[in-house]
Parts: C-alpha cells; structure tokens; sequence
C-alpha cells in the first residue's frame, strides 16, 4: 500500500483559464461564481430584513409603550411589513447556507493542510442563517392573527414585536468568518484587499455582536455581506465559474 503526498495546483496556480474538452483551443474563461452571488443575493436581502423589521415598530412607538392592548391593535396594520419581514429573512437564511458552503470550499483550496479558518468562516456565516430562520419562527404564529385577542392575547403579540426587533439582527458572528478572510489572505490564499476589507467590515460586525447592543450588527453584517461576495465576484479571477 502507498500513500498519496502529491498535491494538485489550486485554482490560485491557475491563469484564470481552464482546459476543456470540446472548447476552442482547449481553454474558456471562467464565468462569476455563482456561490457568492448567492451572498451578494443574501446580503440584499439581508438589508430587506434590518428596514422591514424596522417598520414593524409598535412596540418601540413612545405613544403605545407600555400599552399591550394598543400594541397589538397596531401590529393588525402591518401585516404587510411582517410578511415582507418574513420573505426578505428567509431568502437571505437560504441563499446564505449556499453561501456558507461555497465559501468554505474556496477558502479550503487555497488554507494550510491543517488550517481551522475555513471551517470557522463557514460555521459563522452558517450559525448567522440559523439566527435568521429562528428570527423568523414566529411569524405563522402571529402575523396573521396579529390584532386579534381571542387567538393572541396583547402582551404575547407585545412580544413578538421585541422578538422580530432583535433576534432577527444578531449578525455578530458573520463579523467572524469576515476575520477569518484576514488570516488567509496574510498566508496568500486570498487578495489583500479582500482580506483588509473582512478584518475591518468583520471585526466591528464582531465587536458589535459581542457587546450588550449585539442587535446592532444587524446594521453592519449585511452590508459587509455584500461587499465580500462582491469581492469574491469581481477580484476572485482565478476561482470564477465554480457552482
């Protein structure tokens, strides 16, 4: 039995053509990546969710705090942000686990035999689509009931407007796959550039994340969600045209 030390080139060793059968000359350019445009996809729709949970704002509105019954009675007139709410967070959970995957697949091919920074980008962009989906887990529950006290009593609807307000927002650990694209980029696995703009778009997410105020990273994750994938679409040459 013998064992296997030779590895293949990475794309990275590549000149941004491959050889293939039946094409002209052997080679054809690659075509944009069509996992990060899940992420630019998730990252919009991630926006969608922050200004839709926004308007959903009873239960932040001075007139009605601490008035259970008037809250409820106002959710009754923005089931059409609630459900909007709804659609923008569970596109952007799906898009971003294709997101999640393609990017741990990317970032493996170029990372050290040994290196963990993969599989963490990966897990933090996978946990942040599970906070979005559980963000979301209520809306059956409520939004179509909203305004009505024989199926929701108001303190209960009360709540599901705290919960939509901040659940749904908690990106914090998004900030850390965006550190992690640092550490590869200072091994050469990934543009400098790309990893300059993870470490300082990340490490606030982050620091946000970590902080009392963890919702606000709501503000910040989608955004550098946009911007990493558009990175990876726009300055990945060598990597372009892989599912």
């Amino acid at each position: 039995m013998t064992t296997q030390t030779h590895l293949p080139p990475t794309a990275l060793d590549q000149t941004g053509q491959t050889g293939q059968t039946g094409s002209p000359e052997g080679t054809t350019t690659y075509p944009p990546t069509r996992w990060a445009l899940a992420g630019l996809l998730a990252g919009v729709a991630g926006i969608g969710t922050m200004v839709t949970s926004s308007m959903v704002n009873a239960v932040y509105d001075p007139d009605l705090q601490g008035n259970a019954e008037k809250i409820s009675e106002r959710l009754s007139d923005l089931v059409p942000q609630m459900l909007a709410f709804h659609t923008f967070t569970m596109v952007s959970a799906v898009l971003m686990i294709v997101f999640a995957a393609g990017l741990y697949r990317r970032l493996k091919a170029t990372a050290a035999r040994d290196s963990v920074l993969p599989l963490v980008a990966f897990s933090g962009v996978l946990i942040t689509s599970v906070m979005l989906i559980v963000g979301s887990g209520l809306d059956t529950e409520f939004i179509f009931a909203a305004g009505d006290t024989d199926i929701v009593v108001p303190e209960s609807a009360t709540f599901y407007n705290h919960w939509i307000g901040t659940v749904p927002w908690c990106w914090g650990l998004l900030g850390l796959s965006g550190i992690c694209l640092f550490g590869l980029a200072r091994a050469g696995g990934l543009p400098k550039w790309l990893g300059l703009v993870g470490l300082i778009g990340g490490g606030l997410t982050l620091l946000l994340g970590i902080s009392p105020l963890q919702y606000m990273a709501g503000m910040t994750g989608p955004i550098g969600l946009v911007v990493i994938a558009l990175g990876f679409l726009a300055g990945d040459k060598a990597f372009r045209g892989r599912a």
